[in-house]
């Protein structure tokens, strides 16, 4: 076994340890469900030597309780070894599942820029199974038919070293077959890893798209992109079981030769002196039942591999590095000066900076607009303040102290964020607007934040109210609704700093006029970070910042900016000339 994979190996044991005690019982069930099987093959010697024979013909009288006896003792080793190494697979799958999900809601946003949601999911759901097969079916060929092999081997030399030594020269034989299987099957184990990942992230990106789908007429694009990637999955697998049906015939081939040539010596008169008729039987039996247990230990690579294939992908995302947290700073709430300093920044998987020199200070209380064209680099700016990314260059201060000196619990407490991508979980209502906080507020804070954020109109209509589970997204409202709530879900949060990336962009006009009012209202009490394309809703900000490839190229109030005649003014004249 190669180091990489030998250490995979000791760390998926790691997930077993803590189920060691139902594990052992399983493997000794196990164990025991191989020697009934063996010691049939060893009451064959005294039922023809003795039964048949009639030298002792109560062998023959007592030979059917014998066989029920040791049946039932099969079926009880069977159960028992099933059932165990299953509750073991599903625990390990379970606890491996609950440590990548953990992993996965503490990493940095760029992570999730670098990796396709599709193939994280594969991670979490069908890369797990394989790692559960690799326990429980693997584990389970392993141990009963590894034992057999074993006890067969045992037994054969009980009879006759001679012809047992002769049936074991296939042993370097079959060992060579199964490595060179095996590696096959990890380069191949490997290939359907990632083959699942895009069969996943196909078929989420059509789901979540669907509407685009089918209004540009994509559907046969779609499916001919997955009958192509379902295709590439298909011949993986085959090169899989090709590989498992190739490997199987040339070991009973081998095992074969060998039966042959132990028959042929057992002719010999030396070899039939030392062997009973009954003993012959047993050995010759046991030679021939090896064959299939070796065959399955052959077939068990295939298991294995994909396992271990799944575990190496699993330890991988459970090692890269969570988000960084190096701050201790953590007060209670801050009063919301924010201030930015030649900051400079350029996403991971971009060569140009996303932002250069960024400059202002932002009074406490006060309203700071962003505006500007799409991908000037108006939301940066608001991600930086939230440190979903770290700025390369510069420094970014709240009350003075660097957001990189906060602890990222308590810098995201101080700041709420409505964008325009609304995020909704498949919850109530009432558990969607207090999303974070379900154990800090009163169900009338709740309604209070609804009112003010106008979503109780809507609300009240619903068959059960702030109770009514509202799908996954919120799939069952409408965008300004959905809007709505996010915008509650802010005004309950009572942040000192208020981020609004485009928040009203999916409201009509009438809505927009009165979540206008509640934000205005929400804005006196807090520092207001608002990015917005029409100039219509920041005319009173204190301060409007016009943002151009990734520079401040303007800064200063609605007149101020309209008397200079420069960027500002032209982006006014341009939205209210339409």
């Amino acid at each position: 076994m190669p180091s990489e994979q030998h250490n995979d190996f000791r760390r998926l044991l790691k997930f077993i340890i803590p189920y060691r005690g139902v594990f052992i019982i399983s493997s000794l069930a196990l164990l025991g469900y191989a020697g009934v099987d063996i010691l049939f093959l060893k009451l064959v010697q005294p039922l023809i030597d003795e039964g048949f024979s009639q030298t002792n013909p109560n062998v023959l009288k007592y030979a059917p309780l014998v066989v029920i006896g040791l049946l039932f003792l099969r079926g009880v080793f069977g159960f028992t070894s099933a059932y165990g190494i299953a509750w073991v697979g599903t625990r390990v799958v379970m606890t491996m599942r609950q440590n990548i999900f953990s992993r996965l809601v503490h990493m940095p946003v760029s992570y999730f820029d670098q990796n396709s949601s599709g193939e994280l999911i594969s991670k979490v759901t069908f890369n797990t199974e394989q790692v559960s097969n690799a326990v429980s079916s693997a584990l389970v060929t392993l141990v009963r038919e590894g034992a057999t092999v074993i006890g067969m081997i045992g037994l054969m030399f009980y009879y006759s070293w001679q012809l047992s030594l002769v049936f074991l020269l296939i042993g370097p034989l079959v060992g060579f077959v199964i490595a060179i299987v095996g590696k096959r099957f990890r380069k191949v184990s490997t290939n359907i890893q990632a083959a699942m990942g895009e069969v996943t992230t196909a078929s989420e990106q059509m789901l979540k798209g669907h509407k685009v789908v089918i209004s540009y007429g994509g559907q046969e694009k779609e499916v001919e992109r997955f009958n192509q990637i379902s295709n590439h999955t298909r011949q993986q697998m085959m090169k899989l079981r090709a590989t498992s049906a190739m490997s199987s015939p040339v070991i009973q081939v081998i095992g074969s030769f060998a039966l042959a040539a132990v028959l042929f010596m057992a002719s010999m008169p030396s070899i039939l002196e030392a062997l009973s008729p009954g003993a012959f039987a047993s050995m010759v039996s046991a030679m021939i039942m090896i064959l299939q247990p070796l065959k399955k230990l052959t077939n068990v690579q295939a298991e294995f591999q994909k396992g271990i294939a799944a575990a190496r992908s699993i330890f991988e995302l459970i090692d890269e590095q969570q988000e960084k947290d190096t701050g201790s700073f953590a007060p209670e709430r801050v009063e919301g000066r924010v201030a930015f300093s030649k900051v400079g920044f350029t996403y991971p998987s971009k060569d140009s900076p996303a932002l250069t020199d960024v400059s202002f200070q932002l009074e406490a209380g006060k309203t700071l607009a962003l505006v500007g064209r799409s991908g000037s680099g108006k939301s940066t700016i608001t991600q930086l303040l939230t440190r979903f990314y770290n700025a390369d260059t510069g420094l970014i201060s709240i009350d003075g102290e660097s957001v990189e000196h906060y602890s990222l619990k308590a810098l995201r407490r101080q700041i709420a964020l409505v964008s325009q991508q609304v995020v909704l979980f498949n919850d109530t209502i009432s558990n969607n607007i207090a999303y974070g906080m379900e154990d800090q507020v009163s169900q009338e804070q709740i309604e209070q934040a609804a009112k003010s954020a106008y979503a109780l109109e809507f609300i009240e209509q619903l068959p059960e109210g702030f109770d009514t589970v509202i799908g996954e997204n919120g799939i069952n409202l409408s965008g300004g609704q959905r809007q709505r709530l996010a915008i509650a879900r802010a005004i309950l949060r009572n942040a000192p700093i208020l981020i609004l990336d485009e928040a009203t962009s999916a409201l009509d006009t009438e809505s927009e006029r009165y979540i206008q009012d509640a934000l205005e209202s929400l804005q006196k009490n807090c520092t207001s970070i608002v990015v917005a394309h029409r100039l219509s809703t920041i005319e009173n900000a204190n301060q409007i910042a016009v943002v151009d490839e990734g520079r401040i190229v303007e800064m200063g109030s609605h007149d101020e900016l309209l008397a200079r005649q420069g960027a500002y003014a032209q982006l006014h004249q341009l939205q209210f000339s339409q």
